[in-house]
């Protein structure tokens, strides 16, 4: 009986679930074989059982397959799509709100809420003219569609707000309110939340350290 087993073409075909279901099992699976397999079927969207039944080099071959892709550094997905939904990438981040501001420091570097800083960085798109985009404003409840963003797009922000290296709490000082900056300039040099922007950054080179060897 011949197998048919469909291989992701690029980061567009997985999606944050996918990944966050696969981080899970890398944490409980010390036998690199069977992490190989379960990351074929997680990526693959196929039943274990039938990648158990697949030659030990094609699975190698798939494994390699699915290790380039987490290689890349994809430039920024300003948007996409999820059930006939468009998402954009937020427009302004030198305008972030201290609300999306905290949100996006506290989860950033955090896998298993991922999904929590990506509901900061893409939202529904309200209205479109040519490049130029509108998002609905920031509603800390979690967007259950967040979930299924492909993970393209999450890599890419990653990225480019590592290569921004910008300060984003002096960008947003502009904007902000008086009684906003103070509340800011609280959250960022208080003890219990670190040291603020350096944390932030701090946890985007962990993500990037942890992406280098999480497929291997």
């Amino acid at each position: 009986m011949k197998l048919k087993i469909e291989i992701p073409n690029s980061l567009d075909d997985i999606t944050l679930s996918q990944y966050k279901r696969f981080i899970k099992v890398q944490e409980q699976t010390k036998n690199n074989r069977l992490l190989n397999a379960k990351m074929i079927e997680i990526f693959c969207s196929t039943k274990l059982e039938n990648v158990m039944r697949l030659k030990l080099s094609d699975t190698e071959e798939i494994v390699g397959v699915l290790n380039k892709m987490f290689e890349q550094k994809p430039d920024l997905i300003k948007g996409f799509n999820i059930n006939n939904i468009d998402f954009g990438f937020h427009p302004q981040l030198d305008n972030l709100t201290l609300g999306e501001y905290i949100d996006l420091d506290t989860y950033i570097g955090d896998w298993d809420n991922m999904e929590r800083a990506m509901n900061v960085l893409y939202r529904p798109i309200t209205a479109k003219l040519k490049e130029q985009y509108t998002i609905i404003d920031y509603n800390s409840e979690l967007n259950p569609s967040i979930m299924h963003m492909p993970m393209s797009a999450v890599l890419s922000s990653i990225f480019f707000l590592w290569n921004l290296g910008l300060d984003l709490s002096k960008l947003m000082t502009n904007s902000l309110e008086d009684n906003q900056t103070e509340a800011l300039t609280e959250y960022l040099t208080s003890q219990e939340n670190g040291v603020g922007i350096n944390q932030f950054m701090g946890s985007l080179r962990e993500i990037l350290q942890d992406l280098k060897v999480s497929l291997n």
